[in-house]
């Protein structure tokens, strides 16, 4: 039976509110020893090694709601540095940066990020789109500052959101419907943000 984001948020409510660039790269392997399911093990990487890399980027602040938080996305050393500074202005403070991709195959399972933190926590996400509306899985993590850091997620684990609001009964995140990549930051405090990333992987 198909679930619609309408029946998703009426049963939260009831509950208790309980790429086109050259940095696309995509690699099939296969195993003539696995099962027929189980040949294509796909890898998609994200770098940063040209400008152009950048191209596909976007910043959305909380501008979008009155807010005056600010956000950038640079490239330095065929790294990407999604910084700014968190307003908390207007009852703002988020900023967020993202880029969609070219479909995935089915049962990849791992998302793996390279990164350098700041001592904030951020979170990953991946847009889907369900039933014409536009919902974001997401994962927080902690940085240290200053410390790279390679870390790996499971996609089944990510949490769906709805425009703020928690999804808990939303269906698990498959990797063939992930349309857009993307990190965001949220602060209580205002101030500076600066995260650095090496690449973003899925296999």
């Amino acid at each position: 039976m198909r679930v619609t984001v309408y029946a998703l948020l009426l049963s939260t409510v009831f509950a208790g509110y309980s790429l086109a660039s050259t940095d696309l790269q995509i690699r099939a392997k296969q195993d003539k020893q696995l099962p027929a399911m189980a040949k294509k093990e796909s890898v998609l990487m994200i770098n940063f090694t040209e400008q152009q890399s950048l191209d596909s980027w976007r910043i959305t602040n909380d501008g979008v709601m009155g807010g005056k938080s600010q956000g950038t996305i640079l490239l330095q050393a065929d790294k990407a540095i999604f910084s700014g500074n968190i307003s908390l202005a207007n009852n703002g403070g988020f900023s967020s940066v993202f880029r969609p991709i070219e479909p995935l195959v089915k049962a990849l399972e791992t998302v793996t990020i390279a990164i350098e933190g700041d001592g904030l926590t951020y979170q990953l996400r991946m847009i889907v789109n369900l039933d014409g509306y536009r919902m974001a899985y997401k994962q927080s993590f902690d940085t240290v500052l200053g410390q790279q850091a390679q870390l790996s997620f499971t996609l089944a684990d990510f949490q769906a959101s709805f425009r703020g609001r928690d999804i808990p009964n939303a269906p698990v995140l498959q990797s063939e419907n992930i349309r857009e990549v993307g990190f965001l930051v949220t602060r209580k405090v205002a101030g500076v943000f600066s995260l650095v990333i090496a690449n973003v992987s899925f296999k």
